[in-house]
Parts: C-alpha cells; sequence; structure tokens
C-alpha cells in the first residue's frame, strides 16, 4: 500500500526533478573532458580476483590505465574510447559484472568492509548485500530508482550507517546467531526506524524502496532520493512499516533512531581502531586482512594488478572495496600479512593511518573535467608533499576534500569535512571551510594561495 503523507521538517524544499538523472554506468557512459567515462557497480564492494583482472584489462586496452574508486565503493574507469561502450559491456559481462543490463545502475548497496573479518562484526550484512542485490536484479519495478539511490547496510558497529542511505539497515548486535538475529530499518533522515528480523532485511530494503517510489509518484516531484521527497510526501518509518505488513514482512515495532556507533560502544567496548584506517586488521579466526587506502582515489593498473595478485595467491581470493576509497585484502596467513603490506606501500598504497595521504580525497580537476577551473589532484599532491595541506584551526582529525568548482563532486558523505575549494578565477587560491551535517554551503575561511 502507498506510504500516508507525513509533513517535512521547515526548510528549504527540494527542486522538482522533470527528468531521469544522468549517472553514467558501465553501459551508458559519460563524456567527460579526457574521453568517456564508466561507473561500475559492485554491491557491497565485492569482487573477485577474476573480477578484478577483468578490470585491470578494461582499463588498460580501452581507457587512461587506471582505476578510481568511489565514495560508495565502486569502480570508475576514465578516458575511454568513443567507440568502446559494446567491447567494455562484453568483457564486464563475461566476468559476471553485469547480471542485468537494465539494472546496472541501481546496484547502489554500500556495506560494511570488515564485517566478518574484524572481532564484533557479524557477517550478516554481506549476505544481505548479495540478496538484496538479487532482489534488485529480479524487480521491475526497482528499474524506476535513481541511479543515485542509495543502500546502506551497516554490521552494526556504526561504520557506515551515517553514510547519507535513502534505506539504511543497521544489524543488532546478536546478529551472528542462527535465526540471523534482528535489524533496523531506516529512510532517509527519518529520527525513527523499523524494527524487523535479520532474515527478512533485505526484502524489506526492496519494500521500503518501492514505498519510496509511489510517495514520489504520488508527490508528482520526480524525486531521485529520499531527501528530496516534498512536504505532505515525506517518507517515514511509520509509513514504511505499513507498507511492509501490506507485503508479508513481520514489523516488530517503531521506535527512535541512536546512533549506531553509540550502541557498539556500550556492547562491545571502546572501538580499538578507525574502520577507515589503513593497516592489518586482525580476524577473529586467526588469519589477518589488509586494508590501504588510493590515494586520491586513483590506482594505477600496476597498483591495482599487485592487489589482485595478493588476494589471489595469499588471500581468500576476494577484494572489498571501501567508502573510503580503500581496499580490504581478506584470509591473509598471519605470517606474511606485514610483507604483502611493505610491498603495498612500496608500490604507492596509503598503508599507515598517520601518512599524510590518510583522509585526503580530490574531485578529478582538470584536465579530466571541464567544470574544473584548475588542476585539483596536483594541487592537492604539492600540498600533501610540502606539508601546505589548508586546515582551518581545529580540524585536523576531519577528512579533507579539495574540489575545483561548487559541485565538489566525491565529497565525504556523513560528517564534517574540510571543503577546500578552488577560487572563482583560475588565478585564485582555495578557500577552507568546514562543512557539518546538513549544511550544504560552507561559508568560506581566508583564502590559500595555489601551489606555484
Amino acid at each position: 500500500m502507498p506510504p500516508s503523507p507525513a509533513p517535512r521538517p521547515p526548510g528549504p524544499q527540494p527542486p522538482v526533478r522533470d527528468r531521469g538523472d544522468a549517472c553514467p554506468g558501465a553501459l551508458r557512459l559519460h563524456s567527460a573532458a579526457d574521453g568517456k567515462l564508466a561507473r561500475v557497480r559492485l554491491p557491497a564492494g565485492d569482487l573477485t580476483s577474476h573480477q578484478a583482472a577483468a578490470l585491470a584489462d578494461a582499463a588498460e586496452r580501452f581507457g587512461d590505465g587506471r582505476l578510481s574508486l568511489t565514495s560508495r565503493g565502486n569502480v570508475e574507469l576514465r578516458g575511454l574510447a568513443d567507440d568502446c561502450g559494446a567491447s567494455l559491456g562484453g568483457l564486464l559481462r563475461d566476468a559476471g559484472l553485469l547480471p542485468s543490463a537494465r539494472h546496472e545502475r541501481i546496484r547502489n548497496i554500500l556495506a560494511s568492509p570488515l564485517a566478518g573479518l574484524a572481532p564484533h562484526t557479524p557477517s550478516d550484512v554481506r549476505l544481505w548485500a548479495r540478496e538484496l542485490d538479487a532482489l534488485l536484479c529480479a524487480s521491475t519495478s526497482a528499474t524506476e530508482l535513481s541511479g543515485r539511490f542509495l543502500f546502506v547496510l551497516d554490521g552494526g558497529t556504526g561504520d557506515v550507517a551515517g553514510l547519507g542511505g535513502d534505506v539504511t539497515l543497521v544489524a543488532e548486535r546478536d546478529a551472528d546467531r542462527a535465526d540471523r538475529g534482528g535489524a533496523l530499518l531506516r529512510v532517509g533522515d527519518d529520527p525513527t526506524a523499523v524494527r524487523i528480523t535479520g532474515a527478512e532485511a533485505p526484502r524489506a530494503a526492496l519494500a521500503a524502496a518501492e514505498a519510496f517510489l509511489a510517495a514520489a509518484r504520488a508527490s508528482g516531484s520526480g524525486a531521485w532520493r529520499v531527501r528530496e521527497l516534498p512536504a505532505g510526501h515525506a517518507l517515514t518509518a511509520h509509513a514504511v512499516a505499513k507498507s511492509l505488513e501490506a507485503a508479508g514482512i513481520g514489523v516488530h515495532g517503531v521506535e527512535p533512531y541512536g546512533d549506531p556507533a553509540d550502541v557498539s560502544r556500550e556492547t562491545c567496548g571502546p572501538v580499538s581502531r578507525e574502520t577507515s584506517a589503513p593497516g592489518i586488521v586482525e580476524g577473529p579466526d586467526g588469519r589477518r586482512s589488509l586494508s590501504v587506502l588510493a590515494p586520491l582515489g586513483r590506482l594505477t593498473v600496476t597498483q591495482w594488478r599487485l592487489l589482485t595478485a595478493v588476494a589471489s595467491d595469499d588471500g581468500s581470493g576476494e577484494l572489498r572495496l571501501t567508502p573510503w576509497r580503500g581496499v580490504v585484502l581478506p584470509g591473509l596467513p598471519a605470517a606474511t600479512a606485514a610483507t604483502h603490506l611493505r610491498a603495498l606501500a612500496a608500490a604507492g598504497l596509503i598503508t599507515d593511518p598517520d601518512s599524510p595521504w590518510h583522509r585526503i580525497t580530490a574531485c578529478t580537476g582538470l584536465p579530466g573535467c571541464a567544470k574544473s577551473r584548475t588542476d585539483v589532484r596536483a594541487d592537492a599532491a604539492h600540498a600533501i608533499a610540502t606539508g601546505t595541506t589548508p586546515v582551518p584551526a581545529g580540524a585536523t582529525a576531519l577528512p579533507v576534500h579539495w574540489s575545483g568548482c561548487e559541485r565538489r563532486c566525491g565529497h565525504p558523505q556523513g560528517g564534517a569535512w574540510v571543503d577546500v575549494l578552488a577560487g572563482p578565477d583560475a588565478r585564485d587560491g582555495y578557500r577552507a571551510s568546514v562543512v557539518r551535517p546538513r549544511t550544504p554551503v560552507p561559508a568560506p575561511v581566508p583564502t590559500i594561495p595555489k601551489a606555484q
């Protein structure tokens, strides 16, 4: 049944979308200044070593020899030739990376990267991600979702719950029980959540997305995301609960939505390391995982093939891409983990949480993006190398994102971050500001000169 209208908090109303979104995909290529761009969705960031090798082949054969990691754990291929679409699609399809041509742009599923790999991190959300992806690809109605609609699956540690999901599932701390425990389902920024069983979490997530589509149709707004629904049609947990019950999904209550990270600290003790930090992750089974980050989110084919070789030769044969533009390699023996980590560091990957490259990201900038005012990556790299990254007072622990225009493509999702924005003229420097949650336009602070 369609969700009942709900009031929207006061404030600026979202835009009316009079067209479909233009998000690129693996089959819908985007024209950029440096050639065509393909975005390959990887639900939960999961890749087999065979699939990773296929992506390296694609970047080498059709693109600029690099792979870009996105803040949703996906991969972008840039510098593609105009006529490579059919060949690229065939390569990806053969590797199992395109299970459905009609659904490939909507397979936006983020999941806790360390689920099942670190202590107190049940693996349920990885199973949920696979089930949800299968349900999405089998659903005709799901094809109406925009390429920006996002599912977030948090293992109960709070590591990804705040990354702006349209539908967010948070596993409860007993989620390693035989019956898969329970889950909380949240839509957008609603302050309440629906309690459901873990076994029905994937089906409930799809039903919530369908409730959003019904609300979007009723509103006539063409909304792409839950937060864009206008006043009178905002989607709430109570409305979703009714939709779930109508679909035969058990609802065990609607309750205030708390911070999963706070719940995790209460039940599991202090968090011993930042989830996004690079390094060696000790697993509950005596094995190790390696977590590394890509400098400014880009990897050469050589670096990517090295990661693939470690995963294939000494790991579990899988790679997990993270929303922090990193890669996790699970299943390594404790005796060899440190040796592999040193080899990855020597290849130019970020392996040390104290590295000046940690927490630094950047948009594409010139020459890849015609809308950028400057070569953002070169400027950011120079600032990192010289220790002159502009950070306002009191913000040294925040992520820093460099942007060449006001679109701020690829900026961090959730939480506060430092916005380093190129000035309105190419001769201007950068303006650094702290962006707080729900602060769409940061107020600039004094200009920092550009690198000469």
